[in-house]
């Protein structure tokens, strides 16, 4: 690697001017994507009742951001590394001010669908370029560590600050208003932005190879939606072409990157043990947990009768302990050792949704705050400790095609948990039987059957909903297991690939 570690003290030329200041342009960034992440799990209720989508249309709102993301995560990731991260992120975050416009003001749910497509676009430039740029910020890996617990803390805030501000305005405004908080965030980040960012690019990037580009995202595409599909609704031929042919072009692109002189993505990073171990915890990690928190807030809402506003502060306790984790997590990694936190932060988290798996439509909230403070902690250990493993692995030429690694298994691992920990819901939902009477939208979503009782008479309405909830519940508390297995899996997987890794001490010089 170009670059040599000296245990001496750093010098002011290692340690940037005006970093820390740099950093909290980049916490924006991350802000608005868990922002707008967040918010969409309590808006669901409502985008049901003014959209009415069907039950897979709903998913694909979804999890086509995810979808689209993962796709173009590792080409945007070197993209940045060739033109500049700092443009990269900047015209991305404008982007994807523009787009939430779009999102804001979807009519029909094929729209949304779109829209949320193309904010994935925009939203596929922020991340990679976020942490390459603490990557070459930071030089020092003690610092570095600190930055990215602030960068994950952050990612946590943005999830306990959507909830609530998106609950606020539901409560007050129509759905679209969600994404229109993403416009204050945009402008600040871009004007700030301008003047605070160092640019970071690789001196010898090589050309941007449009083949792989196009090869990436239909094989990402293409694996995730036929996953996503025979989850849904069993196997169909048109699902197996679907998932063969991202599955060739997923393989083209590892033998195209293999004989370039100058790849996209650099596989030979794979043969760090260290990296690979940090990147499969990652999407491990976030497929057990994703499809779950997407049917919590409809959970609060749609079953316990909470209000948008009062069911984002319920989900507080999981953010207000990732920020905390986040913040000690490298200090906890140099006391013990990487594989340590790691494996038990992803334990907790499995232990803390296999919790989970008892609940009913009337569980009291010490069971649900208690699970998800759990669930918080954990993930923030073991996510902070990942992605400081990740960039301290690479040479920081390469930092946006590490960080594009990284959240490619963040995203697809959301596109995959969302698919298959969803599907597992709503295919438990849908047998619910329901009183005579009962309209084939009530069996889509519980949002459907929401809607559907409306328009009953009381006996039936409260039989209808009844059944609805409790099938609800009851596909949850399977999704819970299931993601339980998964994250207790990871933990395994983490203590064995882990074996020997520890965070950097010395100072970088670059």
């Amino acid at each position: 690697m170009n670059r040599t570690l000296q245990p001496a003290r750093p010098t002011e030329a290692v340690r940037r001017p005006g970093r820390w200041l740099a950093l909290s342009v980049l916490v924006l960034a991350v802000l608005l994507v868990a922002v707008d992440a967040t918010v969409l799990g309590l808006a669901t209720p409502y985008i049901s009742e003014d959209l009415a989508p069907s039950g897979t249309q709903l998913l694909w709102i979804g999890d086509v951001y995810s979808f689209v993301i993962a796709g173009l995560l590792v080409s945007m990731g070197s993209l940045g590394d060739r033109i500049g991260r700092k443009r990269l992120l900047l015209a991305g975050a404008t982007a994807f001010g523009a787009i939430s416009v779009l999102n804001a003001y979807a009519h029909t749910p094929e729209v949304l669908i779109l829209a949320r497509a193309l904010l994935g676009v925009a939203g596929a430039t922020l991340m990679p370029a976020t942490l390459a740029l603490i990557r070459n910020l930071f030089h020092d890996p003690r610092e570095r560590s600190l930055a990215v617990g602030i960068w994950g803390a952050a990612a946590s805030a943005g999830a306990a600050v959507g909830p609530v501000v998106g609950g606020f305005l539901l409560e007050h405004f129509w759905w679209g208003s969600v994404f229109l908080i993403n416009l204050p965030v945009m402008a600040v980040l871009v004007v700030v932005g301008v003047k605070l960012l160092p640019e970071s690019r690789n001196p010898d990037p090589g050309p941007w190879d449009l083949p792989s580009v196009a090869l990436s995202l239909v094989g990402m595409v293409g694996v995730v939606y036929a996953v996503k599909e025979t989850a849904a609704h069993g196997f169909a031929w048109a699902t197996l072409a679907a998932g063969l042919l991202g599955a060739a072009a997923l393989y083209g692109f590892v033998r195209r990157q293999l004989t370039m002189p100058v790849p996209l993505l650099d596989m030979r990073l794979f043969r760090n043990r260290g990296f690979s171990g940090a990147v499969l915890a990652d999407l491990l990690t976030i497929l057990g947990l994703s499809g779950l928190v997407f049917f919590l807030s409809q959970y609060l809402q749609l079953v316990q009768g909470r209000r948008p506003f009062e069911a984002g502060l319920a989900e507080l306790p999981a953010a207000v302990g990732a920020v905390v984790a986040g913040l000690i997590a490298g200090r906890a990694a140099r006391r013990f050792s990487v594989r340590a936190v790691v494996s038990g932060g992803l334990a907790a988290v499995g232990l803390a949704l296999a919790a989970l798996t008892v609940v009913g439509q009337h569980t009291g909230y010490p069971l649900l705050g208690t699970a998800l403070l759990v669930v918080g902690l954990g993930a923030g250990f073991a996510f902070t400790v990942t992605a400081d493993v990740i960039l301290s692995s690479v040479p920081g030429e390469q930092a946006g095609a590490a960080s594009a690694v990284s959240e490619t298994a963040y995203e697809l691992g959301a596109a995959l948990g969302i698919a298959v920990l969803g599907s597992i819901v709503t295919g438990v939902y849908r047998d619910f039987t329901g009183p005579a009477g009962t309209p084939d939208a009530a069996h889509e979503s519980l949002g459907g059957a929401v809607e559907a009782a409306a328009h009953l008479p009381a006996p039936a309405a409260g039989a209808l909903l009844d059944s609805a909830r409790q099938a609800f519940v009851d596909g949850l508390a399977l999704a819970a297991g299931v993601g339980a297995v998964v994250l207790l899996a990871a933990a395994a997987a983490a203590w064995f690939l882990l074996r020997g890794q520890r965070l950097e001490d010395g100072v970088e010089h670059p």
